[in-house]
């Protein structure tokens, strides 16, 4: 059978005898992927006009007729009047086709000193580091919606839970506090990322530098990077800067599914203990009385894309030698996808914590449980001279006692619980309340009221500046 070949003559076809094979091209072709890069593209290739020019490989009249002619096609890509083709290998050489269109054989002075390996390394470079601010600004937005409901339920007391078992009482805040400590370390970590991010790759070439003397720094103050690569082996071939945020966004999601998974249990008919606003949840289609927390589910299910979009990437660069290899095409499928995905769930979120009902009866009922306050009654033996693993012991005898004959701590008196130990005396039950375990968890990190409250003012203060 007879191949069918391209109809289009390649930019690059010089070298060969015959066209492309039809069915090879629509197999290489990443156009329909990396076409969103177009603004970034047309960015970088102004900019390396304009260093063609400073080089004198353009004179200042064809730089602007260049960037004229740039400017019309992202009108034109806008506009949704660009005409893509079928032979259009990728954005790059879609945007250089029109430009000799517009221009004629001035469009195909603009590659000079540039291949499509540093020319996609800018690109994806630029495109990383307004996704990753983005999702910093939304983080942001995110804790401070967090805090915001913490402030509202500030005297609401819950059980916190170790195994998900009822552990110790704890304020309502201070678990949601929790998420905003762990989404701060997510902040810290993408805003540590831009110092690597922010590096600029243009003018290195295919592999080994351009054959001319290019301002390269010159090129990355125009494109707002802060430094330029240093190796352009490195230059071409890197795509640790995508692996790095990979990672952090994955970490940011392990974060969002774990609040998910609360949500999810705390808003089922076991728990009770929030109930979700109609607008962020779905009802079943066969049965009329469910309400299902689909949000939290879904942000839940999507943490597992992003995570194997994180490895699929490590597979790809592990055996590639240096420098450039079509291998790299691969990167943009996971890149754009995660980035979309993480920035619609952290988007999401704020709308479920602005709308969410607290149940404070279900939450203080389940704070009451007597076995939460066994820490405390330890803690106030090792205050009466007992190590605190013989008191551990003694509180675990009484738990076992209780639990073997439906007692509660409540009921001994006082003669009863001497039988444990005669370190008891008659104060130890004035222990066993709420507040009075609050008020003893005073320690910087603490769930007693007065640091809880410390930290609501003070996280308001630091998200304000980082708003304004």
């Amino acid at each position: 059978m007879t191949a069918k070949k391209s109809k289009t003559e390649k930019l690059w076809a010089g070298r060969f005898r015959e066209p492309l094979d039809l069915e090879v091209e629509r197999f290489s072709s990443s156009l329909s992927i990396d076409r969103r890069l177009y603004r970034y593209d047309i960015r970088g290739s102004i900019a390396h006009s304009q260093t063609l020019e400073k080089a004198g490989l353009l004179t200042s009249r064809e730089s602007s007729k260049i960037v004229k002619g740039l400017k019309q096609i992202e009108q034109e890509i806008e506009g949704e009047t660009f005409v893509f083709t079928s032979e259009d290998e990728d954005i790059h050489m879609a945007i250089e086709r029109r430009l000799i269109a517009l221009l004629g054989k001035l469009g195909g002075k603009l590659h000079t000193g540039r291949s499509r390996n540093d020319q996609v390394a800018v690109d994806v470079r630029m495109y990383v580091k307004d996704r990753v601010n983005d999702l910093v600004r939304k983080v942001i937005q995110f804790q401070q919606v967090l805090v915001d409901c913490a402030g509202c339920y500030r005297d609401v007391v819950m059980p916190g839970y170790t195994h998900l078992q009822r552990a110790q009482p704890v304020l309502f805040a201070h678990h949601l506090l929790a998420y905003v400590e762990m989404f701060d370390r997510d902040k810290q970590r993408l805003r540590d990322a831009l110092k690597r991010i922010d590096v600029m790759p243009l003018g290195s070439g295919a592999l080994a530098g351009p054959n001319f003397s290019f301002d390269r720094k010159y090129t990355a103050r125009m494109l707002g990077f802060r430094a330029v690569t240093e190796n352009s082996l490195d230059a071409v071939s890197d795509r640790d800067f995508i692996l790095e945020t990979l990672g952090i966004v994955s970490i940011l999601m392990m974060h969002l599914s774990r609040l998910s998974e609360e949500l999810i249990l705390w808003s089922s008919n076991e728990f009770q203990f929030v109930e979700l606003d109609d607008a962020v949840c779905t009802g079943s289609s066969m049965m009329p009385q469910k309400k299902n927390p689909d949000v939290p589910e879904l942000v839940r299910g999507k943490t597992g894309r992003v995570y194997g979009h994180l490895i699929g990437l490590l597979t790809v660069m592990k055996g590639l030698p240096l420098s450039y290899n079509r291998d790299l095409q691969e990167d943009k499928i996971p890149l754009f996808d995660t980035m979309e995905t993480v920035s619609a769930c952290v988007s999401l979120y704020p709308k479920l914590f602005q709308s969410i009902t607290v149940n404070r009866g279900v939450l203080a009922l389940a704070a009451q449980d007597e076995w939460i306050f066994s820490t405390d009654l330890a803690d106030y033996l090792v205050t009466r001279g007992i190590p605190f693993r013989e008191a551990h012991h003694i509180v675990g005898r009484m738990v076992l006692f209780c639990s073997e004959n439906n007692r509660k701590f409540t009921d001994f008196t006082l003669k009863e619980l001497r039988t444990f130990t005669t370190k008891f005396d008659k104060g130890a039950l004035e222990v066993l309340t709420v507040e009075g375990s609050l008020k003893r968890r005073s320690a910087i990190g603490g769930t007693a009221r007065k640091r809880v409250e410390r930290k609501l003012a003070s996280l308001g203060k630091a998200l304000e500046r980082e708003t304004n």
